[in-house]
């Protein structure tokens, strides 16, 4: 059982929705937190209410969507910390609406922000973690990944895209001490939509709430969980429909909802 106490931990997304959460899980358990984010005073006010753990949690005002911040952040935690034990990529953004009538550079920077910038800072972080033939990379995937969502269709593109290539890297760097666990998490209560639009998904579709997301880190790390499905559990047997039956689970995902659930979304 890996332990987290005084590991160093790079968490993306840290300055709100799951962000937080998983911060206040892993402080805990003795973990030393680098916060990053675009907003530097939602990353202080989010320091300052994680209270008597605040010595355990440092920030850096980041956007990942520029290469070069993205190195200079890897760069200048290396040479304060010697090394980065563990990454999580948390941050994401949750572009909806009906594909045709996003602009391009909106899906660019979904694309960019949720899938390239995981991909830049695992290859950042990883020669010093196969030096030392220890560490652990955790990616916030979405069960959107394993079902795709209509009027979400870029987000959950760039998901898929991030669950299999952990799982390709996860097969391809095996033994090599690196571990690595993607986590997904079904619609997210009390953040995002919820809390801005006080939503709720039909019930058959389930749903999630932060603290969950944030155990379910925890748990990946502590015991290499290499997924977390975090959802109302009857829905997992979706999947395997998916896979076995494109037309079966087209058939479910109206059935249960989940097509108007999202239409009636992107049209708040």
């Amino acid at each position: 059982m890996e332990t987290l106490q005084d590991k160093v931990v790079l968490l993306t997304g840290g300055s709100r929705g799951l962000g937080p959460n998983i911060a206040q899980a892993l402080v805990i358990k003795g973990a030393r937190i680098v916060l990053v984010a675009r907003s530097r005073s939602t990353l202080q006010e989010v320091t300052t209410q994680l209270g008597g753990h605040a010595g355990n949690v440092q920030f850096m005002t980041v956007d990942l969507r520029q290469p070069s911040e993205r190195e200079e952040l890897v760069t200048q935690l290396l040479m304060k910390f010697g090394k980065i034990d563990i990454l999580i990529n948390n941050a994401g953004l949750e572009t909806e609406g009906a594909f045709i009538e996003q602009p391009w550079c909106a899906i660019e920077e979904t694309i960019e922000v949720n899938l390239l910038a995981p991909m830049a800072l695992t290859r950042l972080v990883l020669p010093g973690m196969l030096e030392r033939k220890t560490g652990h990379i955790v990616n916030i995937a979405s069960v959107a990944a394993k079902t795709g969502a209509p009027y979400a269709a870029v987000y959950s593109g760039s998901k898929a895209g991030l669950s299999e290539w952990t799982r390709a890297l996860r097969l391809e760097l095996q033994g090599t001490g690196v571990h690595f666990s993607t986590i997904f998490p079904r619609y997210v209560r009390e953040v995002g939509m919820f809390a801005k639009f006080g939503m709720k998904s039909p019930w058959i579709i389930g749903s999630c709430a932060p603290n969950q997301v944030a155990k379910a880190v925890v748990i990946a790390i502590e015991r290499g969980r290499k997924e977390q499905v975090v959802n109302f559990p009857p829905l997992r047997y979706s999947f395997v429909i998916n896979e076995i039956s494109p037309t079966v689970g087209d058939w479910l995902m109206r059935l249960s909802g989940t097509v108007d659930f999202q239409h009636r979304k992107v049209g708040k």
